[in-house]
């Protein structure tokens, strides 16, 4: 078989003449003075890295899971054919594990004065905004014996955005709300503010709707139906200080609250309700207001993709403070963040009556699924005592949910996967009962 290129001047070397019991200098120059001379033939005709043209394009943001293309452009405008090797770096987090050094590196040839493209497909596991690191070219001579190398920057960013997994129960709680604006025929009870029409009386409906001039001028009670209000505002407050940073599964709680965030935003803004959203711990970290409905949900996805839990305890004066600047009118507000017994004592109950006393206030936690494992638990003294553990820990949640209660507050404690939904649920039932 025929050898050509690399492997054949290898072997065409490997067959000169050496001195095998006395080797002498001029033998040895003899052998490697092909060798150096055909390295340096294949160093000239070498393309030279420093004048490649780089540009980038492709995919600027991705929702977490999914994948993003960014296309490299290499232009060569050397008299030279490059024949490269190239790696596309980018940060631990933007591929999944075991597949960056597959996905980051290509070979490409590209001919005197013409362009090429590479396509580089990341899969980010952390939200966030992901940039290019750099660019390594490693170009090589027709024979590839030696090689140029260089480093070139082409900056590129890609915004990782939340994946919204609660999406699916969109539909559901969209069908509920139709119920509730009387677009179908599903009979609702409840209050509202908007007085609508009147119709008979069925087993079940609130006295206190039975409208009795009506009634008195026909055989049959009369009940006032209403329809809730438009246009209310609704605050989501997204408490980001070190308690949002326990991991409840593979995701920090903040994850989850961001997942319920999203859906009460789609949710409420299909509703003709006002939407605006504040991040805080000892700063604002995060605040979108004055967004239209079509708009909301994307200004809340990217502004949610950059937050990060922050290692400080939570100002709840401050978040107080900066809620009621923000929402100085009657509003929703939604309180996404813990309810351990200490932050929730020591810093939102003594500043909470500032809140309800000109809001309604609906307060929503991360429940940890794992604890109700351990309350089941039984068999041996440790599974005892970690059922004991547990009850003490709902019992503790029980206890301050009850306070907040007590304060006029709706609380949703619900493990992430049920939280978005719960959550939803409960703007409904405010809405369908008048407090909104």
């Amino acid at each position: 078989m025929a050898l050509t290129g690399r492997a054949a001047l290898l072997a065409a070397l490997g067959s000169l003449p050496v001195g095998i019991w006395e080797p002498s200098w001029t033998g040895i120059l003899a052998v490697n003075a092909p060798l150096a001379v055909a390295c340096a033939c294949d160093f000239a005709l070498a393309a030279p890295v420093r004048r490649l043209g780089l540009t980038r394009s492709g995919d600027t943001s991705v929702r977490l899971g999914d994948t993003a293309d960014v296309t490299l452009t290499i232009t060569n405008p050397s008299r030279r054919p490059l024949r490269a090797r190239l790696r596309d770096a980018w940060p631990p987090s933007t591929w999944q594990p075991g597949t960056e050094t597959r996905a980051s590196r290509h070979r490409l040839t590209v001919p005197p004065g013409e362009r090429r493209r590479v396509t580089t497909r990341l899969r980010p596991t952390r939200r966030g905004d992901r940039q290019a690191d750099r660019v390594t070219i490693r170009s090589y001579g027709p024979l590839g014996l030696f090689s140029r190398q260089g480093i070139h920057k082409a900056p590129w960013t890609v915004r990782v955005l939340p994946p919204f997994t609660s999406r699916k129960h969109l539909p559901s709680k969209l069908a509920r709300l139709r119920e509730l604006d009387g677009r179908t025929s599903v009979l609702i009870r409840g209050q509202g503010t908007e007085f609508d029409s009147l119709r008979e009386y069925v087993p079940g409906d609130d006295t206190r709707s039975i409208d009795w001039r009506a009634t008195a001028r026909q055989s049959a009670v009369a009940v006032r139906t209403w329809r809730p209000e438009r246009d209310r505002h609704i605050l989501l407050v997204l408490d980001t200080g070190r308690t949002s940073a326990g991991r409840v599964g593979d995701a920090p709680r903040l994850d989850a609250s961001m997942d319920a965030a999203l859906l009460l935003a789609a949710l409420a803004s299909r509703a003709g309700d006002r939407v605006d959203l504040l991040a805080y711990d000892r700063k604002v970290r995060a605040l979108v207001q004055g967004r239209t409905a079509g708009d909301v949900l994307p200004a809340l996805v990217s502004a949610m993709a950059t937050l990060e839990p922050e290692l400080v305890e939570t100002n709840a004066r401050g978040l107080t403070a900066t809620a009621l600047r923000t929402s100085p009118r009657r509003s929703l507000i939604v309180l996404l963040t813990t309810l351990d017994a200490a932050p929730i004592e020591e810093g939102l109950l003594p500043v909470l009556s500032q809140l309800t006393q000109r809001h309604t206030v609906l307060l929503a936690s991360v429940a940890d699924p794992h604890i109700s494992e351990m309350a089941k638990a039984r068999g041996n003294v440790d599974a005892v005592y970690e059922a004991a553990a547990a009850a003490q820990a709902h019992s503790e949640r029980h206890r301050t949910a009850e306070q907040l209660r007590r304060h006029g507050v709706t609380v949703v404690d619900a493990t992430p996967d049920d939280l978005a939904p719960a959550l939803a649920d409960a703007y409904l039932a405010l809405k369908a009962a008048g407090r909104l």
